[in-house]
């Protein structure tokens, strides 16, 4: 479980098909401790929970050392998510699991991303970025105004619902802690919508 406030942005430095093809191994590079990395542990990326199966450090003495963590991507996490566009050189939007205690500071996400929303336009603001995105209608119809929603890892609050279209609003802080500063029109994103609006559906068709 995550709560959808990034803790760092990681980059792929390797990215290998394994198992005949079935899986691909990622080696992510980032600024964790590693020895608080442990095999078998949940890392979000870009809204993805991936599952650590080896990490350590790279570099030696005379040059500047890094953590890196190897995760396993499968067929359908890749032909589901943005995961199919990644490569070696791929910023990444990190999250660690949540521990009892920690602070929830965005909301409640799995890490299990719904599928893909399309950003349809950006605005600089003076102070603030506005996006506009679009998705599925089978997604579109858990979206609303207020509401909280998870786009590639970053827990965000619902500006604008039209249809199956939303927006969302970003101050300073967010663009430059998160990869959503590099955003523009016709990139995709991973969405995860809020858990709570799935449940509210799933109740209501049940009555």
């Amino acid at each position: 479980m995550f709560t959808g406030i990034v803790t760092d942005i990681g980059e792929i430095i390797s990215f290998t098909p394994v198992a005949q093809g079935q899986l691909h191994r990622l080696r992510i590079a980032c600024r964790y401790d590693q020895t608080t990395i442990a095999d078998g542990a949940s890392i979000a990326s870009n809204g993805v929970c991936l599952t650590v199966v080896a990490s350590g450090v790279a570099g030696g003495k005379d040059s500047q050392q890094r953590t890196w963590y190897d995760v396993d991507a499968a067929a359908e996490t890749l032909a589901l998510t943005t995961a199919k566009h990644w490569k070696v050189g791929t910023r990444l939007n990190l999250e660690r699991a949540l521990k009892i205690g920690d602070e929830l500071g965005g909301h409640i996400v799995a890490g299990h991303a719904d599928g893909i929303a399309t950003l349809v336009s950006r605005e600089d603001l003076p102070d603030m970025a506005r996006f506009e995105l679009s998705t599925t209608r089978e997604l579109a119809r858990f979206i609303a105004t207020k509401g909280s929603i998870t786009l590639d890892g970053v827990s965000l609050t619902v500006n604008t619902v039209k249809d199956v279209t939303f927006s969302v609003l970003i101050i300073p802080h967010t663009l430059s802690v998160t990869t959503i500063g590099g955003w523009k029109a016709g990139d995709e994103v991973n969405i995860e919508v809020d858990l709570m609006a799935r449940y509210a559906a799933r109740l209501t068709e049940m009555k």
